[in-house]
C-alpha cells in the first residue's frame, strides 16, 4: 500500500461558489462552518481573491478585508490561500509595482498564507513583482501554469514557463485547469515532467466542467502530484471541482494519506447544502457536466457569470451563439488562456459581436489595450488587421508593461483621503474605483444594503420572505418587509411588501430604466440616435450639446460585464441632446445622445 501523503486544498470558500452561484456566498454563511473546516485537516483553504473581492464590494456590500480578518480568526489552524492575478492583482488592469507590493503586504498582514499567482497570458514578466513581494512578506509564493489547449501551447512550453518561475524563487508550481480541458494523458505527461525537472511541490487545480477532472486527479496522483484542489460535495461537480469526500475516500482506499476526517467533511457538506438553497437565483443552468467546453474552452466561473450577465440583458437565448463566437475571438487575439481578465476580455467582446450588427463594430477598450500589448505578450499571433483597426497608429508595448507605469499608490491615497479609513480602503479603491467610492460612501453614511436574495419557491408559495430592511427617501425613514414576489413576465415583476406595517404592491420593470426627471428614455428610431447594444453604467460622457462630431467619434463610455466600451457616433453632425450623465444605468435601444 502506498503511504505517500496527498495534501488537499478545499475551494468551498472561493472558487466553488464563484463557479456555481456567481461568487455570491456571503461571509455570514461561511463562518458557521469554519470550526469544522479548521478541524478537518486541510493543507489550506482557498478563501480570497479571484472574483470574491469584486463581488463583495459590488453586490454583497461587504468589506473584503474584513471578511479575510474574520476568516483568519475563525480558522486559526489552517493556511488561508488566495488567487492573485499577478500584475493585475484582483482588478482588470495592470497596476504599478508600488500598488502590487502594498497589496501583497496587506493581504499577508490580514491573514493570507499562500498566494497562488498567475498571469492570464502566462507571461512570467507579469509575475515578477508579486512573487518578490510574497517572498518579502515571508509567505508561500506559488507560480501558476494556466492550462489551455491551442496551437501556441504544449507540454514543453509549460515546462519552460515553470523553469522561469522556479528561477524567480517560487515555493511550488500549480497547474490551473480553469476550463476543465485537461485529459488524463495530458495530466500525466505534464505532472511527470514537472516532478522530474523540479524539486518544488506540484498542485493540480482542475474544474469538473468536461467531466474529466476526477480522472485527471487520479492520473496526477499516479504521476507524483503532491496537492489536489477539491470542493466539498454540496458545491462540487459541474463547473466547480471534484467532490472532496469522494477523492479522499478513493485515496484512502488506495493507501494514500490525506489527513482528512470524513465525518467532519460530512458536517461541512450538510451545512453548505442548506446554505446553497438561499442562492438559487444565481444558479446557472450550466452547472452540470458540459462537454461543449472542449470546443468553447469557457471556464467554470466565466460560464456561470456569462449566463447570469446575459440573463440580466434579456439575451440568455443567445448564449450558444456567444459560445460559438468565443473561440473565433480567442484565435484572433492570439489564443490567450481564458482566465480572468482575458476571459472577460474575450467573453465581453464575443457578446458584443453577437449582439451588434457586425463583428467588431464596437471594440472594447480592454481589447484595444490587449492588442497594443498592455497586458503582456500574446501566446500566439494576433490578427494583424484587427490589431491595426484597434490600435491605429499608436506604438505597441514590447517590454514588461508595468515598466511603463509610474508609482501610483500615493496618488490613489490622496484621491480617497476623505473617506478611506485605512490603506486597505485605498487598495479597494485601486481595484474598483467607481464601485469602491459608492461602497465607502455608503459605509460612512450607514446605508450599505446588499442585493436582495429572492425567496425559495416554497417560501414564495407560503408568502414568507425573510427579508427586512430600512430605507430613507427625502429624509423620511421607512421599515420595509418583503412578503412575496410573483414571477411576472420577462420584463415586469410584482413585489408584495409591507411599508411601516401597511401592505403594498408595486410593479417593477426589468428593462427601460427611468430617465432623470421621471419617465422612460425614448427608443432609438433615427440614424443619429446613439444607443447601446447591452445594458450597463455610464462611465463618462465625452460630448455636450452643440459639439460637432464625425462618424466614429466616441461620444460616451459604458461599463458592461466589467469591461469599458466606447460608444461611437453613428453619423457625422451636431449633438442636439444628451440624455445621460456619468453613473446612469442604461439599457439597449434607449436614446442616449441625439445627433443631427
Amino acid at each position: 500500500m502506498n503511504q505517500r501523503k496527498i495534501h488537499i486544498t478545499d475551494v468551498i470558500l472561493r472558487d466553488a461558489h464563484q463557479s456555481l452561484i456567481a461568487t455570491r456566498l456571503r461571509t455570514e454563511d461561511m463562518l458557521p462552518a469554519c470550526e469544522w473546516l479548521d478541524q478537518a485537516g486541510y493543507w489550506s483553504l482557498e478563501c480570497w481573491g479571484g472574483a470574491t473581492f469584486d463581488a463583495c464590494v459590488r453586490f454583497l456590500k461587504e468589506d473584503p478585508w474584513e471578511r479575510l480578518r474574520q476568516l483568519k480568526q475563525a480558522l486559526p489552524n489552517t493556511r488561508l490561500q488566495m488567487l492573485l492575478r499577478g500584475q493585475n492583482l484582483l482588478g482588470y488592469r495592470h497596476y504599478a509595482d508600488d500598488v502590487v507590493e502594498a497589496f501583497v503586504q496587506k493581504a499577508a498582514d490580514n491573514g493570507i498564507d499562500v498566494f497562488r499567482i498567475f498571469d492570464a497570458l502566462n507571461d512570467v514578466r507579469n509575475l515578477e513583482t508579486s512573487i518578490r513581494a510574497v517572498k518579502k512578506a515571508g509567505k508561500h509564493a506559488q507560480g501558476t501554469l494556466c492550462y489551455t489547449v491551442s496551437p501556441a501551447h504544449g507540454t514543453e512550453a509549460f515546462l519552460e514557463q515553470a523553469q522561469t518561475m522556479v528561477d524567480l524563487g517560487v515555493d511550488s508550481i500549480a497547474i490551473k485547469d480553469m476550463a476543465g480541458l485537461l485529459t488524463p494523458a495530458a495530466t500525466s505527461e505534464l505532472v511527470s515532467g514537472l516532478k522530474q525537472r523540479f524539486d518544488v511541490p506540484v498542485f493540480l487545480h482542475s474544474h469538473y466542467t468536461s467531466g474529466m477532472a476526477s480522472m485527471c486527479q487520479w492520473a496526477a496522483v499516479e504521476a507524483g502530484v503532491d496537492h489536489l484542489d477539491t470542493a466539498i460535495s454540496s458545491f462540487a461537480g459541474g463547473t466547480s471541482h471534484p467532490p472532496t469526500e469522494s477523492i479522499v475516500a478513493a485515496l484512502h482506499d488506495a493507501g494514500y494519506e490525506t489527513g482528512l476526517d470524513l465525518e467532519k467533511l460530512d458536517s461541512i457538506a450538510r451545512h453548505f447544502r442548506e446554505v446553497r438553497k438561499k442562492y438559487h437565483q444565481f444558479e446557472s443552468e450550466y452547472n452540470g457536466v458540459d462537454t461543449t467546453v472542449l470546443l468553447s474552452q469557457v471556464p467554470g466561473g466565466m460560464m456561470s457569470n456569462l449566463a447570469n450577465q446575459l440573463k440580466e440583458q434579456g439575451a440568455l437565448d443567445r448564449i450558444q451563439d456567444v459560445f460559438r463566437e468565443i473561440p473565433k475571438v480567442r484565435e484572433e487575439l492570439g489564443y490567450p488562456p481564458l482566465v480572468t481578465p482575458t476571459s472577460q476580455i474575450v467573453g465581453t467582446q464575443a457578446v458584443i459581436n453577437v449582439l451588434s450588427d457586425s463583428r467588431y463594430a464596437t471594440i472594447t477598450n480592454e481589447v484595444k489595450k490587449y492588442l497594443q500589448g498592455w497586458y503582456g505578450k500574446a501566446p500566439g499571433q494576433v490578427d494583424q488587421t484587427l490589431q491595426k483597426r484597434a490600435v491605429g497608429k499608436e506604438e505597441l508595448v514590447e517590454e514588461r508593461p508595468a515598466n511603463l507605469l509610474a508609482n501610483e499608490f500615493h496618488q490613489l491615497k490622496d484621491d480617497v483621503s476623505d473617506i478611506a479609513e485605512s490603506e486597505e480602503d485605498v487598495l479597494t479603491y485601486a481595484m474598483f474605483p467607481d464601485q469602491a467610492l459608492t461602497f465607502l460612501e455608503q459605509r460612512r453614511d450607514g446605508t450599505l444594503q446588499p442585493e436582495v436574495l429572492e425567496p425559495a419557491p416554497s417560501e414564495k408559495a407560503s408568502g414568507h420572505v425573510p427579508t427586512e430592511f430600512r430605507i430613507q427617501v427625502h429624509g423620511e425613514t421607512y421599515d420595509i418587509q418583503v412578503t412575496g414576489v410573483s414571477p411576472g413576465g420577462d420584463d415586469r415583476r410584482r413585489f408584495y411588501m409591507t411599508v411601516d406595517g401597511v401592505p403594498e404592491e408595486i410593479e417593477l420593470e426589468a428593462v427601460g430604466e427611468s430617465a432623470p426627471g421621471g419617465g422612460q428614455r425614448a427608443r432609438a428610431t433615427k440614424e443619429g440616435h446613439v444607443t447601446t447594444s447591452m445594458p450597463g453604467n455610464i462611465v463618462d460622457v465625452v460630448v455636450k450639446e452643440g459639439d460637432s462630431v464625425a462618424a466614429g467619434d466616441p461620444v460616451l463610455i459604458i461599463e458592461a460585464m466589467k469591461m469599458e466600451t466606447e460608444v461611437k457616433a453613428p453619423v457625422a453632425g451636431s449633438v442636439t441632446a444628451v440624455h445621460i450623465s456619468k453613473g446612469d444605468r442604461v439599457t439597449p435601444g434607449e436614446v442616449l445622445v441625439e445627433i443631427e
